[in-house]
């Protein structure tokens, strides 16, 4: 594998191939259409076609056919056995000049653990998933979420569902993440993305590296037809999120490290994808 990491970084090395695969660690575990990919980026298809040929050459990214669509998503193994090369070749193991420098929430323990989930307007999908854990868990867990472009008020239909399912509302409201953001915010120990927008957005990587997950799901808001059928959408949406917030609540997370934390995050988010195909 060592002969391919030049490859690797040559491929790596066009600013717009980075973004395709930047964008793509940022919704793993999923699967994206080069079209999504094209879309969020701005760029042609033929060339977002020409980009995702020479990172699948390095052996960075795969298609997987679903039906008629060809899907792309990360080689993951690939990915870590080049980090492992660079770390353990370039700079020869050392850990306090090659890593990034400890800060933030450090290593799980037996406390209260911070968790944010994201989307864009933070009207309906976060909100459901930040009134699940605070409800399911809230003596473990300290819930918050947050919009990229909240919107002004949070959805009709989506507090109809929270008040039918018996969850207060009284203090939800709609927020931009930089009311979560910056020195004086909470140090958080997990941040979650819940909507496919919000992870394709170009944004820095979190202040204090918490274990990221991406659990993307349809938007109950898009949905169209009948009142009824509207809010069968967001029923769908709170009961699959629910499934989630279950899973993530199970996980013995005081006894996991945060390797095993990670990887059990994102199979919360890749077998909630395979359920809902």
């Amino acid at each position: 594998m060592e002969r391919d990491v030049p490859d690797q970084l040559t491929a790596l090395g066009h600013p717009h191939r980075l973004a395709v695969f930047r964008l793509l660690m940022r919704r793993y575990p999923d699967r994206v259409p080069a079209g999504e990919l094209a879309a969020a980026l701005g760029i042609k298809a033929s060339t977002m076609s020409a980009y995702l040929a020479t990172l699948q050459r390095a052996g960075l990214v795969g298609p997987e056919r679903v039906g008629t669509s060809l899907l792309y998503s990360i080689r993951m193994t690939r990915v870590q056995e080049m980090f492992d090369h660079l770390f353990l070749d370039c700079c020869r193991g050392r850990p306090e000049i090659c890593l990034p420098t400890p800060g933030g929430p450090g290593p799980m323990t037996e406390r209260k653990y911070n968790v944010l989930f994201i989307c864009t307007g933070n009207s309906a999908r976060s909100i459901f998933a930040e009134t699940l854990l605070r409800e399911l868990a809230g003596d473990r867990f300290d819930a918050w979420s947050a919009g990229t472009k909240p919107r002004s008020e949070l959805n009709p239909f989506a507090l109809k569902v929270l008040r039918d399912k018996g969850h207060d509302t009284a203090p939800l409201r709609a927020k931009h993440v930089s009311e979560v953001s910056g020195p004086v915010a909470p140090a958080f120990d997990f941040v979650f993305t819940v909507c496919n927008q919000a992870a394709n957005e170009d944004c820095p990587a979190w202040e204090g590296q918490p274990v990221n997950g991406h659990w993307g799901m349809p938007d109950p808001v898009k949905a169209e037809g009948t009142e009824a059928e509207i809010s069968l959408a967001f029923q769908h949406a709170y009961g699959a999120l629910k499934r989630r917030i279950e899973a993530f609540v199970a996980l013995p997370v005081e006894s996991l490290d945060r390797i095993a934390l990670q990887s059990a995050v994102d199979e919360i988010g890749r077998t909630s994808q395979e359920t809902s195909a």
